[in-house]
Order: structure tokens, then sequence, then C-alpha cells
């Protein structure tokens, strides 16, 4: 499957309340899965002394799911497609590579 399949596919279930106008709300789902893609890791350190077990990382590669599944929405409301979206990025780090500026912080760097 392609980015833009997914996407495409992932929008057959988003059901919310002015979809194709609301990206506060994806985007407030994109936050909420990411910090239980943290948790779930969290407590492997706390409870597990860093030993990631298969269960768990079962657990964090479904939230991965459901944190893409926001991405992939809120990417549709802001009318991109993961494709543009993802060359983008890797625009903008080649350019930092190049630059030598990859490590670092700051969003125009």
């Amino acid at each position: 499957m392609n980015a833009n399949n997914y996407q495409d596919r992932a929008l057959e279930t988003a059901i919310y309340p002015n979809r194709g106008a609301n990206f506060v709300y994806p985007a407030l789902g994109l936050v909420g899965e990411a910090g239980e893609v943290a948790d779930k890791l969290k407590k492997v350190i706390r409870d597990n002394g860093g030993v990631l077990t298969d269960p768990v990382r079962d657990a964090v590669a479904a939230e991965l799911g459901d944190t893409m599944w926001y991405v992939a929405v809120l990417a549709s409301e802001l009318d991109y497609s993961l494709d543009e979206i993802m060359a983008m990025n890797l625009s903008k780090l080649s350019s930092r590579k190049k630059r030598g500026v990859l490590t670092g912080s700051g969003d125009a760097r």
C-alpha cells in the first residue's frame, strides 16, 4: 500500500463533526495518539527496565497506526496528500543535511 492509497482508505472511516472544514479534531487526535505511544514506551522504561516485549511492541505498533490515521486525515483537512507531506519533509531534511544543520533546533535552520 502506498501513502496516498492509505490516506484515501483512512478517509473512508473519518467520521467527525464538520469533516472537511475541521482541522482541530484530527490535530487533537494526533496529539492524543502520539501521547499514547510515548506513554507505552515510558512504561517499558519504568516497569520493565527498558526491555521491549513483543506484546508491548505490538501495542505500540497499534498506536502508531492510530497516529498515522490522524496524520492522514489532518493532511487531508489541510488539502495535502501524504505523498506531498512526505516529499516536503524529505526536501527539508535534505536541505538541512547539505547545509550541515540536521542537528540543533528551530524550524528555520
